[in-house]
């Protein structure tokens, strides 16, 4: 190369060439360590505290030419003891690596979240956190640390302050779980009463079901042996009802005069008849083997000629015999004076006592004036003819 670069001025040779080998390989293992304690604010307790950190990173060479020019100027080399200075030595990045770990650990903790005495738990994300930052310096240089790890951060377990963390955070721990179990106990209660609540109304429905079932079968049991006898339901039921009158009104009233009072009271006689019949095969061996049913039925038979038309009540009780009506005590209504009755000339329904026509709905025709008969002089005529003398009206 000096044959090439030879000047015609300088016999001796003016070309002067130096040659870096640069190793690019990753370096690994490469130890660190903060020289003095960082100071930390910790919001949640409000008390100061100072934590120290180790570790290790690597380091690898990106960009040769930028390493040369800022760094190696005319040393003769540049190895792992100038980078950080291995042995108590000053290194070229030592300093830097220090500061920005100093710089960015608090922050880290801060940005994150991250609980100083839970700090263990969070390792990953400060190394990667301070990695991030640490590179952005290291670019200048053509360095970069592929890998970055925080293996360790010393708490200070002696100071005053810190124990008083430690204080703090476990009574908040202990009063949290707590809560929790009273939480817990309160759920748990509450899901029992629940379930005691549903157990009991599932027995109340269980209950009622068995009763009503058992009530279904007696009833259909006795439904069988009516049906059996040959009487319905209605017959029994009528049965049981003249059975206590005839007991409260026949053979034991205090002021009883027999039938007479039953008829009183409103008992029909046509039920009387009807029980002494279904009962006279029970009663004829006391009374002597007579026809009972034929001799009460008779002494309680009212006389027929002074016996009233039976009457219908308001509250639907049909053929009723007494003054009063034996199921809402309503009085017998008083008969009212036949009424004007008058022919529909639509439907031809006679004998209408109403102002309409109960079978077409036609009102009833206006009736003439009355009128004085000129022959006889009777008054307050209404139809064509007198009916006294059968003068025709006039008009």
């Amino acid at each position: 190369m000096e044959k090439l670069y030879r000047l015609p001025a300088d016999t001796e040779g003016t070309f002067h060439s130096e040659i870096y080998y640069i190793n690019l390989a990753t370096q690994m293992g490469i130890k660190w360590g903060t020289d003095s304690k960082v100071r930390l604010f910790d919001p949640a307790s409000g008390l100061y505290v100072e934590l120290g950190a180790s570790g290790e990173f690597n380091l690898r060479v990106v960009d040769s030419r930028k390493l040369l020019l800022k760094i190696v100027g005319t040393a003769g080399g540049l190895g792992q003891t100038e980078i950080l200075g291995a042995g108590g030595g000053k290194g070229f990045f030592r300093a830097m690596v220090m500061t920005h770990v100093k710089s960015y650990l608090a922050q880290v903790i801060k940005e994150n979240g991250i609980n100083v005495l839970e700090i263990d738990a969070h390792l990953m994300t400060l190394s990667e956190a301070l990695r991030e930052r640490i590179n952005a310096g290291l670019a200048d240089y053509g360095l970069t640390m592929p890998e970055f790890y925080v293996a360790r951060v010393v708490t200070p377990d002696d100071d005053p302050n810190f124990r008083r963390m430690k204080e703090q955070y476990a009574e908040q721990y202990l009063l949290i779980r707590q809560e929790q179990i009273k939480k817990s106990e309160a759920e748990a209660a509450q899901a029992r009463k629940m379930v005691e609540a549903e157990t009991a109304a599932r027995m109340k429905i269980i209950e009622a079901q068995g009763s009503a079932e058992a009530y279904r079968i007696r009833a259909q049991a006795e439904a069988d042996e009516m049906k059996m006898k040959g009487y319905t339901y209605q017959q029994e039921t009528a049965r049981q009802v003249g059975m206590e009158a005839m007991k409260n009104g026949i053979t034991g009233g205090e002021s009883g005069s027999g039938i007479g009072d039953i008829a009183g009271l409103g008992v029909a006689l046509g039920a009387m008849s009807g029980v002494i019949g279904m009962t006279k095969e029970a009663m004829g061996p006391i009374m002597g083997g007579g026809d009972i049913g034929k001799s009460v039925t008779e002494a309680a038979k009212p006389d027929a000629a002074l016996a009233p038309d039976p009457w219908d009540c308001a509250c639907g009780q049909k053929g009723i015999h007494s003054k009063f009506c034996p199921e809402c005590g309503s009085p017998r209504p008083s008969a009212k004076p036949a009424a004007d009755t008058w022919d529909c000339p639509n439907c031809g329904l006679k004998g209408i006592t109403s102002k309409f026509c109960p079978e077409c709905g036609a009102k009833r025709p206006e009736m003439p004036s009355p009128w004085t008969c000129p022959n006889c002089g009777k008054t307050g005529i209404t139809s064509k003819f007198c009916p006294e003398c059968g003068h025709k009206r006039e008009g």
